[in-house]
C-alpha cells in the first residue's frame, strides 16, 4: 500500500509527501483560484481580499478604538467595503445554493450579475477582540502577514502535540512526512489562503489536549475556552472532558475551575465592553445562517436533512454512551485519546458547515488510523475493503493535482483549469470513511482498556 510505503521508506516518503503537497499548492493557487476569478468576472460579482480574518479585525478595531457596535449593520457595511471594495446589495444577493458551479454544472452562456452570498457580518463571540487587541492600531496587510505564519507555526505544531495526545511516538521522518502532508491538504491549504480562524481553534484544541494528557489540567482548561471563539468546534469535546472531570473530581476539578473561570472573565469582559452582546451574537449567527442558506451538516448533504438528523441523533447518542463508560480512563491513556479523536470526529459530522477547512479537526483521527493500520488490515476481509476504499478516498486529492502538475507542464493552464473540480470529488467521503476507520479502530482499542481506574 501507498500509505505504509510512504510512512516507512522516509527516501521515498518524504519526496512523495513534498511532491503531494507541491500539487496541491500548485492547483489551489494555479487552477482553482483562477477558475473562481473567472467565474466571478463572468457573474460580475467581487471576489474581495478573501481574508476571513478581515471582518473580525475591522470590527475589533472599531469596539475597541471607537466603541463601535461591531455586529450593527453599519460595521458591517464597512466590512464589506474594505473586503468586497464596496457595500452589497441584498436585493441582488445570489442564491445561497449556488455561490459555485458544481463540477458537472454547464456554465451560464450570458453574464448574469448579482452579489457574493456571505455579506461578512462580525458572526463570532466579542470576546474575539481580546486575541486580536494588539493588532488593532497595525495596518491590516502587517496584521495579514503575520496571521499567515501563525497558523502555519499552529498548524505544524498541531501535529507532534496529537501524536503525544495519541501516545505515538514515531521517528523524526514520520513525524516529518506527517505535518508536510498535513500542511499540504486541501482543508489546510484553503484555511490557510482563507486565513479562516478554524485552524488557530484547531491549534488551541491540539494544545489544550496535550496538556491534558501532560496532566497540566489548568492549562488546558485555559486554552479551551479561549478555543470557543468558535464554539461550535469545541462545545462537543468541553462537554465530554467536563464530564470526565466531574467522574474523578477530587483530581480533576482543576480543569473545569480553569474552563469556567476563564469563561466567566471572557464573558464578563465582553459584556463591560458591548453591554448586551450575547443577543447580539445570536442575531449574527441567524443572519449568517440565512443569507448562507442554512446549509446543514455533512449528513444533511450526503443523506437528506431528515435523514442526516436521525443519523446525527444516532452518532451523538453511540459517543454519549462510549464517553459514559470511559469517564473514569486516566489522562495518560491510550483510551483517553481514543474518545478525543472519536469526539472531533463526531463533531465534524454535526456541525451546520460542511466546509472542507473544519477538516482540521479530523487530525487525530487520521494518525490513529495511520497508527492502527496493520491490525485494521489484519482483522477481517471487509476491514481490508473499507482500508483500501480509505486510502483511495484520502489520497485522491492528491494523485489528481500531481496529475494536473504534470498536464500543466504539458498544456495549457487554460484546458487543466476545466477539471477544476476533480480533486474536490472525496471531499465530503473523506470525514466520513475516516469516521469509520476510527470507529473500527476505537472498538479495538478500547476493548483493550479498562472502562474505569
Amino acid at each position: 500500500m501507498l500509505a505504509k510505503r510512504l510512512l516507512k521508506d522516509s527516501r521515498l516518503g518524504l519526496p512523495l509527501a513534498l511532491l503531494f503537497a507541491g500539487s496541491m499548492w500548485f492547483y489551489v493557487q494555479k487552477v482553482l483560484i483562477p477558475h473562481q476569478e473567472m467565474y466571478a468576472a463572468v457573474h460580475k460579482r467581487p471576489r474581495g481580499n478573501l481574508s476571513d480574518l478581515y471582518p473580525r479585525w475591522l470590527g475589533a478595531r472599531e469596539l475597541l478604538l471607537h466603541h463601535r457596535d461591531p455586529y450593527s449593520p453599519e460595521v458591517t457595511r464597512e466590512i464589506q467595503k474594505g473586503y468586497y471594495g464596496r457595500a452589497l446589495d441584498p436585493d441582488h444577493a445570489a442564491d445561497p445554493h449556488a455561490d459555485e458551479p458544481h463540477a458537472n454544472e454547464p456554465q451560464a452562456d450570458e453574464p448574469k450579475t448579482d452579489e457574493p452570498k456571505d455579506q461578512q457580518g462580525f458572526a463570532y463571540p466579542v470576546y474575539v477582540v481580546f486575541l486580536l487587541a494588539p493588532t488593532v492600531r497595525l495596518p491590516f496587510p502587517v496584521v495579514q502577514s503575520g496571521f499567515r505564519w501563525l497558523l502555519l507555526i499552529l498548524t505544524m505544531l498541531s501535529v507532534p502535540l496529537w501524536l503525544r495526545v495519541l501516545r505515538w511516538r514515531p521517528p523524526i521522518a514520520v513525524t516529518a512526512i506527517l505535518v508536510i502532508l498535513t500542511i499540504g491538504s486541501f482543508p489546510v491549504v484553503q484555511g490557510f489562503k482563507l486565513q479562516q480562524l478554524s485552524l488557530l481553534v484547531g491549534g488551541l484544541i491540539a494544545a489544550g489536549a496535550a496538556a491534558l494528557v501532560a496532566g497540566y489540567f489548568s492549562l488546558a482548561g485555559f486554552l479551551l475556552a479561549v478555543a470557543t471563539i468558535k464554539p461550535q468546534l469545541v462545545v462537543p469535546m468541553a462537554g465530554w472532558l467536563v464530564l470526565w472531570a466531574i467522574s474523578d473530581w477530587k483530581r480533576r476539578w482543576h480543569f473545569v475551575a480553569s474552563l469556567c473561570a476563564t469563561a466567566a472573565v471572557l464573558f464578563a469582559a465582553s459584556e463591560y465592553v458591548l453591554p448586551g452582546w450575547i443577543g447580539r451574537f445570536r442575531d449574527a449567527v441567524a443572519a449568517y445562517r440565512q443569507y448562507t442558506g442554512g446549509a446543514g451538516s455533512l449528513l444533511d448533504v450526503l443523506a437528506t436533512p431528515k435523514l442526516g438528523g436521525v443519523l446525527a441523533a444516532a452518532a451523538v447518542i453511540a459517543v454519549t454512551v462510549v464517553c459514559w463508560r470511559f469517564r473514569r480512563v486516566t489522562h495518560d491513556s491510550v483510551a483517553f485519546g481514543v474518545i478525543l479523536a472519536l469526539v472531533l470526529a463526531v463533531t465534524l459530522m454535526i456541525l451546520p458547515t460542511f466546509a472542507p477547512y473544519n477538516q482540521i479537526l479530523l487530525l487525530p483521527g487520521v494518525f490513529l488510523v495511520v497508527f492502527s493500520w496493520k491490525s485494521l488490515w489484519n482483522r477481517s476481509r471487509p476491514a481490508r475493503m473499507a482500508c483500501v476504499v480509505g486510502a483511495l478516498v484520502v489520497f485522491w486529492p492528491w494523485l489528481v493535482t500531481c496529475g494536473m502538475m504534470l498536464a500543466g507542464r504539458l498544456l495549457p493552464l487554460s484546458l487543466v483549469e476545466q477539471a477544476w473540480a476533480a480533486p474536490l470529488y472525496t471531499s465530503l467521503a473523506i470525514p466520513l470513511i475516516v469516521l469509520g476507520l476510527l470507529s473500527l479502530c476505537a472498538i479495538d482499542s478500547l476493548r483493550a482498556s479498562p472502562p474505569s481506574t
